[in-house]
């Protein structure tokens, strides 16, 4: 009988995990010891983003060509995922970095692109995604913000909600109605400096704290024709094209979140004494650790199997996306869940920072598209 030599097939390159080593080193080292003052204090965290803006992290979301790393899809997951193992809010920065820009890369014109890509990939700017309406979260359709065109301009009216990155963004990538009769939308990069263009509340959240999101108000903000992303009305198509890839980030989020609470838990119940022994030698808590590590790790074969998908352009992508994030992100909450209950009392105090780590994951059922649309789109694939 021969054998086969097949290649690993689970290899990642040694420049990504170098890479990888760094920002875990930044994360572990320098943002970690932030992490539950920027909890407490729900303040944007302006120094870690100084930081990953020097160490060029904020710049692998773009190619070379616009001054990023170039690096791809699955070394800006693996970055996401360690910094959000130690705090969930800084992970957000690197998220909303690439969200906030991807549709200029995907379906700007090359004009746009050189105007704002360069300064986005050095973190001298900060881009914000508004999708999202009062009336409007999971159905795009029922969106009621408006954009008319008056000669070589647009003037945009409407209020959007739920925008991470709300009052610190530079730019917002807002989508309007363009075509009333067919409620069809177009999509526009709006700058934050614009007349007529506001916040007008923040929300206080259960998690996420160090990230702000609010309400971008706009009242006759007028931009010019050049601000209009890819083609008029096709806004949807932009916002899918974006949300398909993103949504990666929430995944990645949530992997780092999983591993970052089952690490803790894990190391806790090493020192935590019961009944004369470690924890970690009651079979009932051995187990729940066991069901920890294997979920997380299965979360993390998912989404980088999705990532390398994106990275060697395979079509149809959104299937793997969608399980990716649906996966990770259900995980992240048994995981937190579990975390705490390893802790018992100690977990549910906010000395420790699995309590945190609970409150943080939630939300990654819900945004770059809520669990239940996950489902929808993974449903869809299967049935086309």
């Amino acid at each position: 009988m021969t054998t086969t030599a097949f290649p690993d097939l689970y290899d990642i390159p040694q420049e990504l995990l170098d890479f990888r080593d760094l920002v875990r080193q930044l994360a572990q080292e320098q943002i970690a010891p932030r992490a539950g003052e920027i909890d407490r204090a729900a303040e944007y965290p302006w120094d870690v983003r100084r930081l990953l803006a020097e160490q060029d992290v904020l710049g692998l979301p773009f190619g070379t060509e616009h001054g990023g790393t170039g690096t791809g899809t699955l070394m800006l997951q693996m970055a996401v995922e360690e910094i959000a193992k130690v705090c969930a809010s800084s992970a957000l920065i690197l998220m909303l970095q690439e969200l906030g820009s991807l549709p200029i890369s995907l379906f700007g014109s090359e004009e746009m692109k050189e105007q704002w890509l360069p300064r986005f990939a050095s973190g001298e700017l900060a881009p914000a995604f508004a999708l999202s309406e009062p009336e409007a979260g999971s159905d795009p359709a029922a969106m009621r913000t408006t954009a008319v065109r008056e000669g070589d301009e647009w003037v945009l009216n409407g209020t959007k909600n739920w925008i991470s990155n709300a009052g610190v963004a530079d730019t917002y990538v807002v989508f309007a109605i363009t075509d009333r009769e067919n409620r069809r939308s177009s999509a526009f990069l709006v700058e934050a400096d614009r007349e007529g263009f506001s916040i007008g509340n923040y929300e206080h959240k259960l998690g996420i704290k160090g990230s702000p999101t609010g309400s971008p108000v706009m009242e006759d903000v007028r931009i010019p024709h050049e601000n209009l992303i890819g083609v008029e009305g096709k806004g949807l198509s932009v916002a899918l094209g974006t949300l398909e890839r993103t949504r990666l980030g929430a995944a990645a989020q949530a992997v780092g979140i999983a591993q970052g609470a089952t690490d803790y838990a894990n190391e806790y119940a090493k020192e935590r004494i019961a009944f004369g022994k470690p924890i970690n030698q009651l079979q009932g808590l051995q187990f729940k650790l066991a069901d920890m590590e294997t979920g997380t790790a299965a979360a993390r074969e998912l989404l980088y199997k999705a990532c390398t998908m994106v990275d060697r352009g395979t079509p149809n992508v959104g299937k793997y996306t969608s399980m990716a994030k649906l996966f990770a992100s259900d995980n992240a909450m048994r995981v937190t869940l579990d975390a705490i209950q390893v802790l018992g009392g100690y977990g549910y105090v906010n000395e420790y920072p699995v309590e945190r780590m609970m409150r943080d994951a939630k939300i990654t059922q819900i945004y770059e598209g809520t669990n239940e649309i996950q489902r929808v789109v993974i449903a869809r694939a299967m049935t086309a």
